[in-house]
């Protein structure tokens, strides 16, 4: 394989790996930031897990998960529905793991 064609397979392995959007993931150090007191720590730490979160889980997933945490907060039978379904509580669950483990890496 030559140098330059491992320049060019490059971008396809790392659009695998990373396939959160940036807007993504500035919207969730924003937030975060927001959370831990809008200091330059506070960048670097919501930096790191995003990142970790991002490694763990496929950004499709991530989204199905805030969708499912957003949801399940509100009254009435959809509230309803995102607590008691099984698949809900898994697709949150996968997520509150991946948040533990980026909180155990970066704060």
């Amino acid at each position: 394989m030559s140098l330059a064609s491992s320049f060019a397979a490059a971008p396809a392995r790392a659009a695998e790996i990373n396939d959160y959007p940036t807007s993504a993931r500035a919207d969730y150090v924003f937030g975060c930031m927001k959370a831990n007191g809008d200091t330059r720590l506070s960048l670097d730490q919501c930096s790191c897990s995003i990142d970790v979160i991002a490694s763990i889980i496929r950004y499709d997933d991530y989204v199905a998960a805030e969708t499912v945490a957003s949801l399940s907060q509100q009254a009435g039978q959809i509230g309803g529905m995102m607590r008691n379904t099984g698949a809900a509580r898994d697709v949150l669950e996968t997520l509150r793991r991946a948040q533990a483990e980026a909180q155990v890496r970066c704060f």
